[in-house]
């Protein structure tokens, strides 16, 4: 409904009167907001409140400047953003009105009137959504947790990153920055830090690949979202080792996989199991080079009936080298996906553990033919990754600073985790202590909770995680997960005591 041009004078009048002493006097010339700006929101709020009422005509901008003491334009440029907003409304040859249908009135929803109860919205989430929510997720240190060290696995040692020479590069790179750098870049990723990849992959992992094929991503975790959306339809079926990485778990059920367990044991992932299980599975997530979270090593015989059934059933392998540089009893073993003749096998690869978790790189080594359908969807996720941090990464790698930083590393944990071996020998634990990675395991006697043991750590200011939290079915024995990589030797003992002191008071319970 139009305002009214021909309403009395009186309500003119009123109008006016109104505006004129609830707008005009709150107007402050000396403030830092422009005196149209306070003008606009003071008319927009008398609008809402009633005060200026529907249909009322406001003074022209010439009369209210004078009333005001203020330029035209001031007023002009108040009333045209009101008047594009939908708050007033202008009539050639008759005035500016307020609006009939106010923008909140179409907008928002009516406010609750008083004494009534609005009935509450339901959210409606996608199935996938639900199923990601029961899903347990990796736990998140909070603030307070993240001071304690010992003992938190997963975590490098920060306390032995070469940060001037890190700051160095990324200062470099960030005064070398050109135009070019700061559009849209490759989907890949920053070609020379590819290349790099490519390089240091296929002479420390024997992986078999071009820097064409490694896309990077937002460390593990965008590897293996991208993997999943690209190869997994809705309900499609994924193995995943048992206990295994929750990151895993949360990124496939986000894609719409029904999740098939598979037990590990001293060879790793029990292939025969999994085809008893789910032979026309989709997908096998695996950590061969270093099992997370129990630590042994998928041996060879076991890697080639993983490939050989992925053959036969057409299904991919995502291998996870989350940490397979730290192996301190000879070199590292070579990657599953070297083995691989039949395009099955996906080569997964982080700087979280190798430089530090907030970098935020990893790539993921795609099969050629596979290669447009992960640049299609990687473009569809995050078009690309910053360039500053790939730059600089690509020439910490090419300088030789990447691979002396992983063999200070080797021989720091190396040391670090004898530490520990000495330490903990007393406690009552059961330890399995593979020569790699950055944790070891303590099992618990049977019948001991280990989610109860680490609550009681967390009372004594140390961070275990337990290993039931990672398994999808009942484990034989509790167990506790160690880690020792950002721990030194003195923190090591203080934590070992108090870790003993947390076991005790669970056993006396």
């Amino acid at each position: 409904m139009p305002p009214n041009p021909d309403s009395p004078n009186a309500s003119r009048i009123e109008g006016f009167a109104a505006l004129r002493m609830s707008v005009f006097q709150k107007l402050k010339p000396d403030s830092a907001i422009p005196l149209y700006q306070q003008l606009y929101e003071h008319l927009r709020v008398a609008i809402l409140a009633g005060q200026l009422k529907h249909g009322t005509k406001l003074p022209s901008s010439r009369a209210l400047a004078d009333e005001l003491g203020v330029s035209r334009n001031t007023i002009l440029s108040a009333y045209d953003q009101l008047t594009a907003e939908g708050y007033l409304q202008s009539i050639e040859g008759k005035g500016t009105f307020v609006a009939h249908s106010l923008p909140e009135t179409v907008l928002t929803a009516s406010p609750r009137r008083t004494g009534t109860q609005a009935r509450p919205r339901t959210h409606r989430l996608s199935e996938r959504a639900e199923a990601l929510l029961a899903t347990p997720p990796m736990p998140h240190p909070s603030n307070e947790a993240r001071r304690v060290r010992a003992f938190r696995s997963g975590l490098p040692a920060l306390d032995a990153f070469p940060y001037e020479r890190w700051a160095k590069l990324v200062s470099r790179h960030a005064h070398r920055l050109q135009p070019d750098h700061m559009t849209y870049q490759d989907r890949a990723g920053y070609r020379p830090l590819r290349e790099a990849i490519a390089n240091y992959v296929n002479v420390a992992r024997q992986v078999h690949c071009t820097a064409d094929q490694v896309v990077i991503v937002s460390g593990s975790q965008g590897a293996l979202h991208l993997a999943a959306r690209v190869l997994l339809n809705s309900s499609d079926q994924a193995w995943v080792e048992d206990p295994g990485y929750l990151g895993a778990r949360t990124a496939l059920v986000a894609a719409g996989a029904r999740l098939i367990p598979v037990p590990v044991d001293d060879e790793g992932l029990q292939v025969d199991e999994g085809i008893a299980r789910a032979p026309d599975a989709r997908i096998a997530y695996v950590t061969p080079s270093h099992q997370f979270p129990i630590g042994m090593t998928m041996s060879l015989k076991r890697r080639l009936a993983l490939l050989e059934w992925a053959k036969q059933a057409d299904a991919y392998i995502l291998e996870d080298d989350y940490d397979g540089e730290y192996r301190f009893d000879g070199r590292p073993l070579a990657s599953l996906q070297g083995l691989d003749d039949h395009d099955s096998a996906l080569y997964i690869g982080t700087f979280s553990k190798v430089l530090f978790p907030a970098l935020r790189l990893g790539y993921i080594i795609v099969p050629t033919p596979l290669l447009d359908a992960f640049l299609a969807m990687r473009h569809s996720m995050d078009v690309n990754l910053p360039i500053l941090e790939q730059a600089a990464l690509a020439e910490f790698i090419s300088e030789g600073h990447f691979t002396r930083h992983i063999r200070r590393m080797r021989m720091l944990y190396a040391e670090r985790r004898a530490a520990l071996l000495q330490a903990i020998q007393n406690l009552p634990l059961e330890l399995y202590a593979p020569p790699t990675g950055m944790h070891l395991i303590g099992w618990l006697p049977d019948g001991v909770d280990d989610r109860a043991v680490a609550r009681k750590a967390a009372e004594h200011q140390i961070r275990v995680m337990p290993l039931s939290l990672f398994a999808m079915e009942p484990l034989a024995r509790g167990g506790l997960i160690i880690g020792y990589a950002a721990v030194n030797q003195e923190e090591i003992a203080v934590g070992v005591q108090r870790l003993g002191k947390a076991l005790d008071a669970v056993y006396r319970a």
